[in-house]
Protein backbone atom coordinates (compact mmCIF):
# COMPACT_ATOMS: atom_id res chain seq x y z
CA UNK A 1 0.00 0.00 0.00
CA UNK A 2 1.41 3.47 -0.89
CA UNK A 3 2.58 5.55 2.05
CA UNK A 4 -0.03 8.26 1.47
CA UNK A 5 -2.81 5.70 2.04
CA UNK A 6 -1.48 4.35 5.32
CA UNK A 7 -3.59 5.26 8.35
CA UNK A 8 -6.62 6.42 6.37
CA UNK A 9 -10.11 5.12 7.08
CA UNK A 10 -12.15 3.34 4.36
CA UNK A 11 -14.34 6.44 4.09
CA UNK A 12 -11.33 8.67 3.48
CA UNK A 13 -9.99 6.27 0.85
CA UNK A 14 -13.41 6.22 -0.85
CA UNK A 15 -13.59 10.01 -0.87
CA UNK A 16 -10.04 10.20 -2.25
CA UNK A 17 -10.88 7.85 -5.13
CA UNK A 18 -14.12 9.69 -5.84
CA UNK A 19 -12.43 13.12 -5.98
CA UNK A 20 -9.97 11.78 -8.55
CA UNK A 21 -12.84 10.77 -10.83
CA UNK A 22 -13.59 13.91 -12.83
CA UNK A 23 -16.71 12.53 -14.48
CA UNK A 24 -18.04 11.51 -11.07
CA UNK A 25 -17.44 14.94 -9.56
CA UNK A 26 -19.01 16.67 -12.57
CA UNK A 27 -22.02 14.33 -12.40
CA UNK A 28 -22.40 14.98 -8.68
CA UNK A 29 -22.42 18.73 -9.34
CA UNK A 30 -25.13 18.33 -11.99
CA UNK A 31 -27.25 16.16 -9.66
CA UNK A 32 -26.85 18.62 -6.77
CA UNK A 33 -27.82 21.46 -9.12
CA UNK A 34 -31.08 19.71 -10.01
CA UNK A 35 -31.96 19.18 -6.35
CA UNK A 36 -31.09 22.79 -5.52
CA UNK A 37 -33.33 23.98 -8.37
CA UNK A 38 -36.14 21.73 -7.10
CA UNK A 39 -35.85 22.96 -3.52
CA UNK A 40 -35.48 26.60 -4.56
CA UNK A 41 -38.33 26.59 -7.10
CA UNK A 42 -40.43 29.19 -5.20
CA UNK A 43 -37.37 31.42 -4.77
CA UNK A 44 -36.45 31.12 -8.44
CA UNK A 45 -40.03 31.91 -9.42
CA UNK A 46 -40.09 34.95 -7.15
CA UNK A 47 -36.78 36.34 -8.44
CA UNK A 48 -37.77 35.63 -12.03
CA UNK A 49 -41.14 37.31 -11.56
CA UNK A 50 -43.25 34.55 -13.13
CA UNK A 51 -45.25 31.60 -11.88
CA UNK A 52 -46.17 28.30 -13.55
CA UNK A 53 -49.95 28.74 -13.57
CA UNK A 54 -50.51 32.24 -14.99
CA UNK A 55 -51.66 32.16 -18.62
CA UNK A 56 -49.59 35.10 -19.88
CA UNK A 57 -50.40 34.37 -23.52
CA UNK A 58 -54.14 34.53 -22.91
CA UNK A 59 -54.04 37.49 -20.55
CA UNK A 60 -51.90 39.74 -22.78
CA UNK A 61 -52.36 40.59 -26.43
CA UNK A 62 -49.53 40.00 -28.91
CA UNK A 63 -47.87 36.99 -27.24
CA UNK A 64 -49.78 34.23 -29.08
CA UNK A 65 -51.07 34.18 -32.65
CA UNK A 66 -54.55 33.13 -33.75
CA UNK A 67 -53.48 29.45 -33.71
CA UNK A 68 -52.26 29.62 -30.12
CA UNK A 69 -48.54 29.53 -30.87
CA UNK A 70 -46.01 32.14 -29.69
CA UNK A 71 -45.66 35.11 -32.02
CA UNK A 72 -41.94 35.48 -31.40
CA UNK A 73 -39.59 32.92 -33.00
CA UNK A 74 -38.10 29.95 -31.11
CA UNK A 75 -41.17 29.39 -29.00
CA UNK A 76 -41.41 32.98 -27.79
CA UNK A 77 -37.96 33.11 -26.15
CA UNK A 78 -37.16 36.65 -25.12
CA UNK A 79 -35.64 38.69 -22.34
CA UNK A 80 -38.95 38.44 -20.52
CA UNK A 81 -39.65 34.74 -21.12
CA UNK A 82 -36.26 33.03 -21.02
CA UNK A 83 -37.46 29.58 -22.16
CA UNK A 84 -40.44 30.83 -24.14
CA UNK A 85 -44.18 30.31 -23.75
CA UNK A 86 -46.36 27.23 -23.72
CA UNK A 87 -48.55 27.02 -26.83
CA UNK A 88 -52.31 27.41 -26.42
CA UNK A 89 -52.28 28.57 -22.76
CA UNK A 90 -49.23 30.82 -22.92
CA UNK A 91 -47.71 29.80 -19.57
CA UNK A 92 -44.05 30.45 -18.81
CA UNK A 93 -41.93 27.43 -19.73
CA UNK A 94 -39.08 28.13 -17.29
CA UNK A 95 -41.25 28.14 -14.17
CA UNK A 96 -43.22 25.15 -15.51
CA UNK A 97 -39.95 23.25 -15.85
CA UNK A 98 -38.58 24.29 -12.45
CA UNK A 99 -41.74 23.27 -10.62
CA UNK A 100 -42.01 20.14 -12.78
CA UNK A 101 -38.53 19.09 -11.67
CA UNK A 102 -39.61 19.74 -8.08
CA UNK A 103 -42.67 17.49 -8.43
CA UNK A 104 -40.86 14.64 -10.16
CA UNK A 105 -37.88 14.64 -7.82
CA UNK A 106 -40.13 14.73 -4.76
CA UNK A 107 -41.99 11.62 -5.91
CA UNK A 108 -38.87 9.77 -7.10
CA UNK A 109 -36.82 10.58 -3.98
CA UNK A 110 -39.59 9.51 -1.59
CA UNK A 111 -40.12 6.26 -3.51
CA UNK A 112 -36.36 5.58 -3.60
CA UNK A 113 -35.98 6.06 0.17
CA UNK A 114 -38.90 3.72 0.87
CA UNK A 115 -37.61 1.11 -1.58
CA UNK A 116 -34.10 1.20 -0.12
CA UNK A 117 -35.39 0.83 3.45
CA UNK A 118 -37.72 -2.01 2.46
CA UNK A 119 -35.10 -3.75 0.33
CA UNK A 120 -32.50 -3.56 3.11
CA UNK A 121 -34.96 -4.82 5.74
CA UNK A 122 -36.30 -7.77 3.76
CA UNK A 123 -33.08 -8.67 1.94
CA UNK A 124 -30.90 -8.68 5.06
CA UNK A 125 -33.56 -10.50 7.09
CA UNK A 126 -33.94 -13.23 4.47
CA UNK A 127 -30.20 -13.71 4.05
CA UNK A 128 -29.32 -13.66 7.73
CA UNK A 129 -32.23 -15.72 9.07
CA UNK A 130 -32.08 -18.40 6.38
CA UNK A 131 -34.26 -21.48 6.57
CA UNK A 132 -38.02 -21.12 6.28
CA UNK A 133 -37.85 -17.32 6.62
CA UNK A 134 -35.49 -17.09 3.66
CA UNK A 135 -37.66 -19.46 1.63
CA UNK A 136 -40.92 -17.58 2.27
CA UNK A 137 -39.42 -14.14 1.67
CA UNK A 138 -37.62 -15.40 -1.43
CA UNK A 139 -40.83 -16.76 -2.93
CA UNK A 140 -42.64 -13.50 -2.08
CA UNK A 141 -39.93 -11.53 -3.89
CA UNK A 142 -40.16 -13.88 -6.88
CA UNK A 143 -43.93 -13.40 -6.97
CA UNK A 144 -43.66 -9.62 -7.11
CA UNK A 145 -40.86 -9.78 -9.68
CA UNK A 146 -43.16 -11.83 -11.93
CA UNK A 147 -45.31 -8.74 -12.52
CA UNK A 148 -44.17 -6.78 -15.62
CA UNK A 149 -43.13 -3.50 -14.03
CA UNK A 150 -44.22 -1.00 -16.68
CA UNK A 151 -47.63 -2.59 -17.26
CA UNK A 152 -48.12 -2.96 -13.50
CA UNK A 153 -47.44 0.73 -12.94
CA UNK A 154 -50.04 1.63 -15.55
CA UNK A 155 -52.60 -0.89 -14.34
CA UNK A 156 -52.34 -0.43 -10.57
CA UNK A 157 -52.22 3.37 -10.41
CA UNK A 158 -55.87 3.95 -11.49
CA UNK A 159 -56.93 1.08 -9.21
CA UNK A 160 -55.41 2.80 -6.19
CA UNK A 161 -57.08 6.07 -7.19
CA UNK A 162 -60.47 4.35 -7.30
CA UNK A 163 -60.02 3.00 -3.76
CA UNK A 164 -60.11 6.51 -2.32
CA UNK A 165 -62.06 8.63 -4.83
CA UNK A 166 -65.23 7.75 -6.71
CA UNK A 167 -64.91 7.73 -10.52
CA UNK A 168 -67.15 10.78 -10.98
CA UNK A 169 -64.94 12.98 -8.77
CA UNK A 170 -61.59 14.54 -9.62
CA UNK A 171 -58.63 12.94 -7.83
CA UNK A 172 -56.83 15.53 -5.63
CA UNK A 173 -53.20 16.27 -6.45
CA UNK A 174 -51.93 15.17 -3.04
CA UNK A 175 -53.63 11.78 -3.52
CA UNK A 176 -52.07 11.40 -6.96
CA UNK A 177 -48.63 12.12 -5.47
CA UNK A 178 -49.13 9.66 -2.61
CA UNK A 179 -50.46 7.03 -5.01
CA UNK A 180 -47.47 7.35 -7.33
CA UNK A 181 -45.09 7.04 -4.38
CA UNK A 182 -47.02 4.01 -3.09
CA UNK A 183 -47.07 2.21 -6.46
CA UNK A 184 -43.39 2.92 -7.16
CA UNK A 185 -42.52 1.68 -3.67
CA UNK A 186 -44.57 -1.51 -3.76
CA UNK A 187 -43.24 -2.52 -7.18
CA UNK A 188 -39.68 -1.21 -6.89
CA UNK A 189 -37.86 -2.69 -3.89
CA UNK A 190 -37.51 -6.35 -4.94
CA UNK A 191 -34.35 -6.07 -7.01
CA UNK A 192 -32.39 -4.52 -4.15
CA UNK A 193 -33.77 -7.07 -1.67
CA UNK A 194 -32.70 -10.01 -3.83
CA UNK A 195 -29.24 -8.50 -4.35
CA UNK A 196 -28.73 -7.92 -0.61
CA UNK A 197 -30.03 -11.39 0.24
CA UNK A 198 -27.33 -12.92 -1.95
CA UNK A 199 -24.66 -10.67 -0.43
CA UNK A 200 -25.69 -11.58 3.12
CA UNK A 201 -25.78 -15.29 2.31
CA UNK A 202 -22.12 -15.08 1.26
CA UNK A 203 -21.09 -12.87 4.19
CA UNK A 204 -22.77 -14.71 7.06
CA UNK A 205 -20.37 -17.66 6.75
CA UNK A 206 -17.27 -15.47 6.91
CA UNK A 207 -14.89 -15.66 9.86
CA UNK A 208 -15.60 -12.19 11.24
CA UNK A 209 -19.33 -12.97 11.42
CA UNK A 210 -18.67 -16.25 13.22
CA UNK A 211 -16.30 -14.47 15.60
CA UNK A 212 -18.97 -11.89 16.44
CA UNK A 213 -21.48 -14.67 17.19
CA UNK A 214 -18.98 -16.50 19.39
CA UNK A 215 -18.46 -13.38 21.50
CA UNK A 216 -22.19 -13.35 22.25
CA UNK A 217 -23.19 -10.48 19.97
CA UNK A 218 -26.92 -10.20 19.37
CA UNK A 219 -28.32 -10.61 15.82
CA UNK A 220 -29.02 -6.86 15.67
CA UNK A 221 -25.41 -6.07 16.62
CA UNK A 222 -24.07 -8.53 14.05
CA UNK A 223 -26.26 -7.00 11.35
CA UNK A 224 -25.62 -3.35 12.24
CA UNK A 225 -21.91 -3.61 13.08
CA UNK A 226 -20.69 -6.39 10.80
CA UNK A 227 -23.04 -6.88 7.85
CA UNK A 228 -24.36 -3.41 6.96
CA UNK A 229 -20.89 -1.77 6.68
CA UNK A 230 -20.11 -4.37 4.00
CA UNK A 231 -23.35 -3.69 2.13
CA UNK A 232 -23.05 0.06 1.60
CA UNK A 233 -21.60 -0.34 -1.88
CA UNK A 234 -24.54 -2.24 -3.45
CA UNK A 235 -27.05 -0.14 -1.49
CA UNK A 236 -25.67 3.20 -2.72
CA UNK A 237 -25.10 1.99 -6.26
CA UNK A 238 -28.64 0.61 -6.53
CA UNK A 239 -30.09 3.80 -5.03
CA UNK A 240 -28.28 5.97 -7.58
CA UNK A 241 -29.67 3.80 -10.37
CA UNK A 242 -33.15 3.56 -8.87
CA UNK A 243 -33.86 7.27 -8.49
CA UNK A 244 -33.43 8.31 -12.16
CA UNK A 245 -35.41 5.22 -13.17
CA UNK A 246 -38.27 6.37 -10.94
CA UNK A 247 -38.06 9.87 -12.44
CA UNK A 248 -38.54 8.47 -15.93
CA UNK A 249 -41.32 6.11 -14.78
CA UNK A 250 -43.17 8.97 -13.07
CA UNK A 251 -42.76 11.10 -16.19
CA UNK A 252 -44.08 8.23 -18.31
CA UNK A 253 -47.14 7.78 -16.11
CA UNK A 254 -47.90 11.49 -16.30
CA UNK A 255 -47.32 11.38 -20.06
CA UNK A 256 -50.06 8.77 -20.54
CA UNK A 257 -52.43 10.53 -18.15
CA UNK A 258 -52.37 8.30 -15.03
CA UNK A 259 -49.85 10.38 -13.10
CA UNK A 260 -49.85 14.10 -12.35
CA UNK A 261 -52.40 16.08 -14.39
CA UNK A 262 -53.24 19.74 -15.00
CA UNK A 263 -52.70 22.23 -13.57
CA UNK A 264 -49.86 20.82 -11.41
CA UNK A 265 -46.50 21.33 -13.14
CA UNK A 266 -44.78 18.05 -13.95
CA UNK A 267 -41.97 16.84 -16.17
CA UNK A 268 -44.07 14.10 -17.76
CA UNK A 269 -47.02 16.40 -18.36
CA UNK A 270 -44.72 18.79 -20.23
CA UNK A 271 -43.71 15.90 -22.50
CA UNK A 272 -47.36 15.03 -23.03
CA UNK A 273 -48.18 18.60 -24.03
CA UNK A 274 -45.04 18.89 -26.13
CA UNK A 275 -46.07 15.82 -28.13
CA UNK A 276 -49.05 17.82 -29.41
CA UNK A 277 -47.03 20.89 -30.30
CA UNK A 278 -43.65 19.64 -31.57
CA UNK A 279 -44.56 19.84 -35.27
CA UNK A 280 -45.27 23.55 -35.01
CA UNK A 281 -43.21 24.48 -31.92
CA UNK A 282 -40.41 22.06 -31.09
CA UNK A 283 -38.87 24.55 -28.65
CA UNK A 284 -41.44 23.79 -25.96
CA UNK A 285 -40.33 20.16 -25.57
CA UNK A 286 -36.63 20.95 -26.08
CA UNK A 287 -35.92 22.27 -22.57
CA UNK A 288 -37.68 19.54 -20.53
CA UNK A 289 -36.17 16.90 -22.82
CA UNK A 290 -32.66 18.31 -22.44
CA UNK A 291 -33.09 18.56 -18.67
CA UNK A 292 -34.32 14.94 -18.45
CA UNK A 293 -31.39 13.63 -20.49
CA UNK A 294 -28.86 15.61 -18.43
CA UNK A 295 -30.34 14.40 -15.14
CA UNK A 296 -30.55 10.70 -16.04
CA UNK A 297 -27.07 10.60 -17.61
CA UNK A 298 -25.53 12.47 -14.67
CA UNK A 299 -27.15 10.18 -12.10
CA UNK A 300 -26.07 7.03 -13.96
CA UNK A 301 -22.49 8.30 -14.22
CA UNK A 302 -22.62 9.17 -10.53
CA UNK A 303 -23.68 5.61 -9.74
CA UNK A 304 -20.72 4.22 -11.69
CA UNK A 305 -18.35 6.59 -9.91
CA UNK A 306 -19.71 5.67 -6.47
CA UNK A 307 -19.27 1.98 -7.27
CA UNK A 308 -15.67 2.54 -8.39
CA UNK A 309 -14.93 4.69 -5.34
CA UNK A 310 -16.07 1.93 -2.98
CA UNK A 311 -14.03 -0.69 -4.85
CA UNK A 312 -10.65 -1.05 -3.05
CA UNK A 313 -9.13 -2.43 -6.22
CA UNK A 314 -9.59 0.97 -7.92
CA UNK A 315 -6.20 2.64 -8.27
CA UNK A 316 -7.11 6.08 -9.48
Amino acid sequence: MPNELVGRSPGQLMWRRFRRDRSGVASACVVVLFFVVALAAPLISGLYGKNPTTTYGLDEQGLLNEFGYPVRPNGGISGRFWFGLEPTLGRDVLTQLVYGIRTSLLIATAATVLCVLTGVLIGVTAGYAGGRTDYLLGRFIDLLLAFPSQLSFIAFTPVVYSLFVSPEKETPTYLRVLTLILVLWVLGWMGLARLLRGQVLSLREREFIEAAKVTGASPWRVISRELLPNLWTPILVQATLMLPAFVTVEAGLSFIGVGIVEPTPDWGRMFANGAHYYESDITYIFFPGLAMIAFVVAFNLLGDSVRDAFDPRTTR
